[in-house]
C-alpha cells in the first residue's frame, strides 16, 4: 500500500495521528531547579550545626524571577514550582515550620536533608535530546510533550480518505421498511466504526446495488474521489459477484484474491490506477470484520509510518480444535489470570454470519493452519478489535 502524504496540524489536534517529525527538547526539562514543596528555602550550612531560627528574608512566587539569599541565617518563603533561590540548597515543608514576627523556627526533631524537595534542572531530559520520533502513534499525554518543546504545530500522515462500500441488493438501512427476504445492513457501519476506532476518522459509507453497470459507474467515481476503498461483499463466486471483474475493468490491478484462512477465505486486495488500495472483503459479518481487523488496519498504520505495535500474546484457558487445512481467526473473550497472565476463552461464532457472538469478544487468536489441536495453555497471537 502506497505511503500517506504527510500535513502539518496545531499540536494539541494531532491526538492519535502518526508523527512525521522527530520531536525534540527545547531546553532542558526542568529549566531550572525547581522547588516541588511550599515552605521554606535556606542554605542547609545555616541549620547543619543545630540552628532552628532563620530570618524570612523575602517571598517568592511559581512564575517570578530567582531570588538569592542574603545569608545562611536567612531564609526565603518560597512556594511549588518556584526556582530555587541562588544560594539555597534546601526546602523545609511549611507543616514543618512556624513563622511570626518574621523569623521562621523549625519543628523540634525535624532532621531536614540537604537537597530535599528540589527537582533538580535537566534531570527529566536535557536541551535537544529526542523526546518523540517519527512513526510514534500521539497520545494525550505526548501532547504534554510537545507543548512542552515549543512547537505549535507538528508534522503527521495525512489521514487518508476512504470510502467504505457495501455491496449488495437484500441490504437495508436501519429506520427503512424492511421485507422477509431483506437484512439489515450492518457490515458497511461495523466497518466503518472499527476504522475511526482505530483513528481513521476521514470516512464515507456508501451502498451499492449487485448492478454490474451501476458499480462500474460508481465504483469509478469513488475510486477518483478516495485513497483508499473498503468494500464489503461481491467477492466470492456467485453470478451476482461483480466486485473483482469491475475493479479490474476499473484498471485496479489485483495483487491477491484469497488467503487459506477461516473466516475470510474469499479476500480480495488491488491496487488501482492512481495508487489507490482497494480491500474487499467477504460479505459474511465475522468475515469482514476479521479481515477488516486482520489487513485493513495494519496496512493503513504501515502507510502512515507507524511504528509496529509490540505483539500481543494470550493463553488458551480451554482446549480447542480446529481441523481444517486453514488459519483460523477464533474470536475469544480476554481475562486475567490468577497470575496476571492474559486469558483467551474461545467465543467460536455459529456462522461467518453470526455477529451477535462478537459482541462478548475483545479481539481474537491466531491458529496455525499446521497443527489441529490447541490445548488448554497454548500460547497465540492475540489480536484486539
Amino acid at each position: 500500500m502506497p505511503a500517506a502524504d504527510t500535513e502539518t496540524v496545531p499540536f494539541d489536534r494531532a491526538v492519535n495521528e502518526i508523527l512525521r517529525q522527530p520531536v525534540a527538547a527545547e531546553r532542558d526539562q526542568p529549566p531550572f531547579d525547581r522547588v516541588t514543596m511550599d515552605g521554606i528555602a535556606l542554605s542547609w550550612a545555616g541549620i547543619k550545626d543545630g540552628n532552628r531560627t532563620l530570618k524570612v528574608q523575602s517571598r517568592q512566587h511559581a512564575g517570578e524571577p530567582q531570588q538569592a539569599l542574603e545569608a545562611d541565617t536567612n531564609c526565603i518563603e518560597i512556594m511549588t514550582g518556584a526556582m530555587l533561590p541562588g544560594g539555597a540548597d534546601c526546602i523545609i515543608p511549611v507543616e514543618r515550620i512556624a513563622v511570626d514576627d518574621g523569623v521562621a523556627t523549625i519543628e523540634d526533631g525535624y532532621a531536614a536533608e540537604q537537597h530535599q524537595f528540589i527537582h533538580p534542572r535537566g534531570s527529566d531530559y536535557k536541551e535537544g535530546e529526542g523526546l518523540l520520533a517519527p512513526g510514534h502513534r500521539i497520545r494525550a499525554t505526548d501532547i504534554a510533550v510537545i507543548a512542552s518543546c515549543g512547537l505549535p504545530e507538528v508534522e503527521i500522515a495525512k489521514r487518508p480518505v476512504i470510502s467504505v462500500v457495501s455491496t449488495g441488493d437484500e441490504l437495508i438501512p436501519p429506520g427503512e421498511e424492511i421485507d422477509d427476504h431483506q437484512i439489515r445492513m450492518s457490515n458497511g457501519p461495523s466497518v466503518d466504526a472499527l476504522l475511526r476506532s482505530h483513528g481513521y476518522a476521514s470516512t464515507k459509507h456508501h451502498h451499492l446495488r449487485d448492478d454490474k453497470a451501476l458499480l462500474t459507474e460508481r465504483l469509478q467515481a469513488l475510486l477518483a474521489s478516495s485513497n483508499v476503498l473498503v468494500l464489503s461483499g461481491g467477492v466470492s463466486m456467485g453470478k451476482a459477484d461483480f466486485v473483482p471483474e469491475v475493479l479490474q475493468s476499473l484498471g485496479v490491478k489485483v495483487v491477491f484474491h484469497k488467503i487459506r484462512q477461516r473466516p475470510g477465505l474469499p479476500m480480495w486486495f488491488g491496487i488501482g490506477p492512481a495508487d489507490q488500495a482497494v480491500f474487499a472483503l467477504p460479505g459474511n459479518p465475522v468475515s469482514t470484520l476479521v479481515c477488516c481487523r486482520q489487513y485493513v488496519v495494519p496496512a493503513l498504520a504501515h502507510a502512515a509510518g507507524s511504528n509496529k505495535p509490540p505483539a500481543l500474546r494470550a493463553v488458551l484457558d480451554r482446549d480447542h480444535t480446529f481441523k481444517p487445512d486453514l488459519t483460523c481467526f477464533l474470536p475469544v473473550r480476554a481475562h486475567s489470570g490468577d497470575n496476571g497472565e492474559l486469558l483467551a476463552t474461545p467465543v467460536p461464532t455459529n456462522t461467518s454470519g453470526d455477529f451477535r457472538a462478537l459482541s462478548s469478544t475483545d479481539g481474537y487468536v491466531e491458529l496455525a493452519r499446521e497443527r489441529d489441536q490447541f490445548p488448554e495453555g497454548t500460547v497465540l497471537p492475540f489480536h484486539p478489535w
